[in-house]
């Protein structure tokens, strides 16, 4: 299946899972899903970055960063909205694209504060979600910008080896 599917699969199922099963009145299943989707996607993330690293041929992380990243996003996004659900979390958030929103108004580091982690657990997941940034995703984000000036670069050769002169 091509990557871009899944992405949008991710979507979907984003906004069509019964995420209302998580959150409160679940919270060891919550954590446990969320961590280990988490892990799943920082070393499949970690992966890729090392595959760009290595220069390996055939190697296409394009489409597996970003699908990752987007899966990322949403994995924070519906940990957002579970923990809406319980009182005192948060200020702002109450529907999925509430949720979605507050993560990538987060991921960008606008905070234009009309959403608010008030409760210290949706901090805690805040500045899991910043760190998480910082390490995963802009490693993914560099190793995709250093394979895209690499394909660059070897079709410029490439050019130039086949003009005439």
């Amino acid at each position: 299946m091509p990557r871009t599917v899944l992405a949008a699969l991710v979507v979907v199922a984003y906004f069509l899972l019964p995420l209302d099963h998580l959150g409160p009145q679940h919270p060891v299943l919550s954590w446990v899903v969320f961590c280990l989707v988490l892990t799943l996607v920082a070393l499949l993330l970690l992966r890729q970055v090392r595959q760009v690293l290595a220069e390996r041929p055939g190697a296409r992380p394009g489409l597996a960063i970003a699908l990752l990243t987007v899966l990322a996003v949403h994995v924070f996004a519906a940990a957002y909205y579970a923990l809406s659900h319980q009182p005192g979390q948060f200020s702002g958030l109450h529907t999925r694209l509430d949720a979605l929103y507050f993560t990538v108004v987060t991921l960008a580091t606008v905070g234009y504060g009309d959403i608010t982690p008030r409760g210290q657990t949706a901090r805690v997941v805040t500045i899991v979600q910043i760190l998480y940034t910082f390490v995963f995703l802009t490693a993914g984000a560099t190793a995709l910008g250093q394979w895209m000036r690499e394909l660059a670069v070897r079709r410029a050769e490439r050019t130039d080896r086949d003009r005439p002169g």
